[in-house]
């Protein structure tokens, strides 16, 4: 009896090892390459993980928000992707840097034309971005992610206030307040800031890079300890029982 009780503290702490060694459960984010702030411009990063083994992304489609148009939309070129940039009219014109905007960009789509995102890789997908509206904290962008099996992951669930997270959320970008001197609503000086950025990440020259498990290692690496301690001390337990009991 004795026996079956350490046999059983043992399954329990395996078990949890599992459960907490499991990776946490990835998706397509967008996040800024230093701050996207309102009435400026910035450079913005898709990122996109593989998240099967049997099959690569082969496709991915980001539609831009139809409540806040953005008027400057460019991806930056990438080796193994063809580029598709889709532009419609606007219900309603929107006024930017003294003009009229009568359309804006509605959806950019990147197609493999190689082996694509391959298991166990994530890639990001850089696109520069102006002038970013002044009148909300952030932008919803919903994302469709293709694989070579013909799967379709479709990541465009918003959050909702107090709810837990979607299981497929779209990728959230939130805005940061505008520069206090102006020159975030400066057209040329946001401009130049986006070819810098657009530059450098042109010089990184960034292909499908392999997805980042040291954090992931340390967290289980951590477990097991607990977990062993855990069975020593219960061990412990059951060896006193049985010598009280003798």
């Amino acid at each position: 009896m004795k026996a079956s009780r350490l046999a059983a503290v043992g399954a329990v702490a395996a078990s949890t090892v599992v459960v907490l060694s499991s990776p946490a459960f990835a998706h397509v984010s967008v996040q800024p390459e230093g701050t996207a702030a309102k009435g400026g411009y910035a450079v913005v990063d898709f990122k996109v993980p593989n998240e099967r083994d049997d099959a690569s992304t082969t496709k991915l489609e980001v539609n831009f928000p139809a409540d806040h148009p953005i008027a400057s939309v460019m991806p930056e070129p990438m080796a193994g992707w063809d580029i598709k940039v889709t532009r419609s009219k606007l219900d309603k014109p929107v006024e930017l840097h003294g003009k009229q905007i009568t359309e804006a960009v509605t959806k950019v789509t990147w197609t493999a034309d190689g082996k694509g995102i391959e298991p166990g890789y994530f890639q990001k997908f850089p696109v520069s971005v102006g002038a970013l509206p002044e009148d909300t904290d952030e932008l919803v962008f919903k994302a469709i992610q293709t694989y070579s099996n013909k799967e379709v992951v479709r990541w465009i669930e918003e959050q909702q206030e107090g709810a837990e997270e979607p299981e497929n959320p779209a990728p959230v970008l939130a805005l940061s307040a505008a520069a206090e001197d102006g020159h975030a609503h400066d057209s040329a000086a946001g401009a130049e800031a986006t070819e810098e950025a657009a530059d450098a990440e042109a010089a990184d020259a960034e292909t499908a890079a392999p997805a980042d498990s040291s954090d992931t290692t340390a967290r289980v690496l951590g477990v097991v300890g607990i977990v062993i301690g855990v069975v020593g001390v219960a061990y412990g337990v059951l060896a006193g029982r049985r010598r009280t009991d003798a």
